[in-house]
């Protein structure tokens, strides 16, 4: 794969990612989702952190400059997602793996 390959590679991931998680995150702040939220026995703000988190992290992910912060950010609230799913007995979290991956890859292979 050449550099240049490699590069369009990173920021179709980059584009894609920022997307798809600011669309998800949207919807999942908005007061529709509480109600579905509140069935985990998690505090609220739970939501709110989780939801402006990727919210953040993806505003950061698609503005080139802070592109990387906005991938690491990603990568922990991700990973807060993924062990607070596992801790309360959701095994459903492949999705959320996938996403971690994205934006490690994005994190690591983001040469602006």
């Amino acid at each position: 794969m050449s550099a240049n390959q490699a590069k369009l590679a990173i920021t179709v991931l980059k584009w894609v990612l920022g997307i798809v998680i600011l669309a998800e995150a949207v919807i999942f702040v908005l007061p529709g989702a509480a109600h579905d939220f509140a069935r985990t026995g998690l505090p609220g703000f739970i939501r709110l952190l989780l939801g402006w988190g990727e919210i953040i992290g993806c505003i950061l992910l698609l503005i080139p400059p802070t592109a990387i912060r906005g991938a690491w950010l990603l990568v922990g609230v991700f990973t807060l997602a993924i062990v607070l799913h596992l801790l309360h007995g959701m095994h459903n979290v492949g999705n959320l793996v996938i996403y971690t991956a994205v934006a490690w890859a994005v994190a690591i292979g983001d040469k602006n």
